[in-house]
């Protein structure tokens, strides 16, 4: 295991600041002229393409809305279809209940005229029966998607009805009788039939919808009905999957998330069609089912990102586990290979991560269970794995001692006090260490955590106890009394986010000093679910992620690199939170731009020391949420990161700048000689709110510009995110 250079740099430094006992820090002295020292011969371990991944799960429209071409929601009738609005009960919202509000089927015509028929249902529980009358059209519509003007929308629907029975189905664009298109089906049968669907819509519209009916005698069930814009790409929207596969992700993690735990595989693969719609329990939400095991492989491939595979630990069982994997990687002389094979898709798709349940600790998981037996449930998950795909390699589900899991006399400080802490019921990493080692070749761990509040060990101290506290525990009673709030400025606000990285670097060695084996062995840490908010603008503050975010997730980033020989992995919540997406056009938002100069520079470069004369901020000892040393390089107020490409032919370095003013920093290098033509990449905007939306003028851009060669002083500009790639003169 290489050192980690750019830590010590840092930590060595800030050994002589003072510590203030305010909220708000205050700030070092900072010298009249910044100088920063790299040493190209002073290396770390690479920099994993892992690192810049993503995480997505069935929520909300993360996936439906944003990723999948589907134009119609409940297209295979889970809903009761009626004029009625949906009653909803005292105290929950339509938000509550959906996380996205779905839009229902309605009559066309009398309510009566339309059943849900549960005798052979086409999938699920029933299919919609309508029964014709010979003058007035019967059926039902679905309006709310979004049109474009002399774009072609292509389906499906699966019908059958009274023999000689007819219906007709319309693209209806405006409230005029010429404002629809209408796709007349043959005569009906007794049996279901698939029938193709095409339309060109003659306008724009955001209330388009699909009317399905017929006049006559007798009556038709619906089966199941499908529309997409024809220039989707396997069904998924181009504009985004063009999108997201120029991030350069590495790794996307799927499928979930809390969904994960009440969700099984075996009802997400073969015919779409034919996939039974599910209630996700989770969040409280109808899953249409579409996007299964093998949509989501071919997601991975679209936007050329490795696949990280998390298993269902809460409702799930081993050989449930065991199978999954058997059906992705299995030769199609397995079973389950031979049934991916006639799903349409004979190559195994070789994935190499795989997870063992999701957040298992959380008592909002279904099938929760305590940490004693969840040691022995992973165990058996991993034998069962590493028996149907003994190359894999999986990744435990751990939980720190993180503030987000953290509450009342469990609140302690960390790094130096932890140890009393170890190995209690609520240091899930910790038990999966002690009895799980030798199951697990990496430990996950989530969080979500932002600026603006510190818990305060010593206002705690003078709370009552709800609970004996024991030897290292802290008094208080409730947890939020503890509290302090302040005001962070935008650079305290931006660090805050990779203090967080720092905090579980720290925490991480502390683990690895209490089994040693897991240094030996290379264990790493995976933070593969996370997302920073908080101190106002951290989801994005007015209307999503904006320049203030983006400045934190430079400074995450950059400290996530200086811990490159076991920070090996990382997936940001959600994938498509880089975007921000319309219903028919999307693009990048600020956050999405930071991870795209990173992704574009970073994967595989190899870290080199940098050294400065102006360290970090000293961190407060009397709040439990921060780090022993600050992170950051010792570059103060910027923060700064270097690393070798490759071939060692190109020396890389990010700055970020969260104050204000113009930063100048006088720039020297040792072990290698920079020489030729250099590019710089900087991201900016207007103000610190500044944002980018769909079909407004870009607020943040990131501008390219060439350098005839290295400088030896940079300067860069206020509230600003630069790369710069400096040519290495050859030997």
């Amino acid at each position: 295991m290489k050192t980690r250079i750019a830590l010590f740099a840092a930590a060595a430094f800030c050994l002589g600041c003072s510590v203030t006992a305010f909220a708000q820090e205050a700030a070092p002295n900072v010298p009249d002229q910044l100088n920063v020292t790299i040493n190209t011969q002073q290396t770390a371990d690479p920099v994993s393409k892992y690192v810049f991944g993503s995480f997505i799960e069935h929520i909300g429209g993360t996936i439906y809305r944003s990723m999948w071409a589907e134009l119609l929601d409940d297209r295979k009738f889970w809903f009761p279809i009626t004029s009625k609005e949906e009653v909803l009960p005292p105290g929950q919202n339509a938000v509550q209940r959906q996380r996205m509000a779905l839009r229902k089927w309605r009559p066309v015509g009398p309510d009566e005229a339309v059943s849900l028929d549960d005798d052979q249902p086409f999938v699920g529980d029933h299919s919609p029966k309508i029964q014709l009358d010979a003058s007035t059209p019967h059926g039902i519509k679905q309006a709310g998607f979004s049109v474009v003007k002399g774009k072609t929308y292509t389906g499906r629907i699966w019908l059958k009805g009274t023999p000689g029975s007819r219906a007709e189905v319309a693209l209806i664009w405006g409230d005029g009788a010429s404002d629809r298109e209408i796709v007349s089906i043959p005569s009906l049968t007794a049996d279901y039939k698939k029938f193709p669907l095409k339309f060109t819509s003659k306008a724009d519209s955001a209330n388009a919808a699909l009317e399905i009916a017929g006049t006559g005698s007798g009556n038709f069930h619906v089966g199941a009905v499908s529309l997409m814009p024809s220039d989707n790409i396997e069904g998924f929207r181009p504009d985004t999957i063009a999108l997201l596969k120029s991030l350069h992700s590495g790794m996307w993690r799927l499928p979930g998330g809390n969904f994960l735990s009440d969700w099984m595989w075996y009802d997400a693969i073969g015919d779409p069609d034919k996939r039974p719609p599910m209630f996700d329990h989770a969040w409280n939400a109808m899953q249409v089912n579409d996007v299964g095991m093998d949509e989501f492989m071919t997601l991975c491939k679209l936007i050329d990102v490795d696949p990280y595979v998390t298993v269902n630990g809460g409702f799930g069982d081993s050989h449930s586990a065991a199978e999954e994997v058997e059906y992705l990687n299995g030769s199609v002389n397995t079973r389950l290979g031979a049934l991916r094979a006639k799903n349409g898709h004979p190559e195994p798709y070789h994935i190499k991560y795989w997870n063992i349940g999701n957040e298992p600790w959380g008592t909002f998981q279904m099938g929760f269970t305590d940490l004693k037996y969840w040691v022995l449930k992973s165990n058996e998950f991993a034998k069962a794995m590493l028996k149907a795909d003994p190359s894999i390699v999986l990744i435990g589900s751990g939980k720190m001692l993180e503030p987000m899991m953290l509450r009342g006399e469990e609140r302690v400080k960390y790094v130096d006090n932890l140890g009393p802490a170890y190995g209690n019921e609520i240091d899930w990493t910790g038990g999966m260490m002690a009895h799980s080692f030798g199951t697990f070749q990496g430990m996950a761990q989530h969080w979500y955590e932002g600026a603006g509040r510190h818990f305060d060990i010593q206002k705690a101290k003078t709370l009552p106890a709800s609970t004996p506290t024991g030897e290292a525990a802290v008094a208080v009673a409730p947890t939020n009394s503890a509290m302090v709030t302040y005001e962070p400025t935008t650079l305290e606000y931006a660090r805050f986010a990779g203090d967080i990285i720092r905090r579980m670097a720290e925490e991480w060695n502390g683990y690895l000093d209490r089994f040693p084996a897991a240094k030996d062995k290379k264990i790493f840490l995976s933070i593969d679910e996370y997302g920073y908010g908080g101190g106002g603008g951290g989801g994005g503050g007015r209307g999503g992620p904006n320049l203030k975010s983006a400045l934190a997730y430079g400074m995450l980033l950059n400290e996530w690199m200086r811990h490159s020989d076991y920070l090996t992995m990382g997936a940001r919540t959600m994938g498509t939170s880089a975007l921000d997406i319309t219903p028919t056009a999307s693009t990048y938002n600020a956050i999405g731009l930071i991870y795209k100069m990173y992704g574009e520079q970073f994967p595989g470069t190899v870290p080199v020391a940098l050294s400065g004369n102006s360290p970090q901020p000293a961190t407060n000892p009397n709040y439990a949420d921060e780090p022993k040393v600050r992170s950051g390089s010792p570059t103060y107020p910027l923060d700064m990161f270097a690393a070798l490409s490759p071939d060692h032919k190109t020396l890389v370095v990010s700055v970020v700048n969260a104050t204000d003013k113009d930063q100048k920093v006088d720039m020297s290098v040792t072990g290698t000689k920079l020489a030729g033509a250099s590019k710089a990449w900087v991201m900016s905007g207007s103000n610190l709110d500044a944002a980018n939306r769909v079909g407004e003028p870009e607020q943040v851009q990131v501008k390219e510009t060439s350098l005839a060669s290295a400088p030896s002083s940079i300067t860069v500009a206020p509230y600003t995110v630069s790369i710069y790639r400096f040519a290495v003169a050859a030997k």
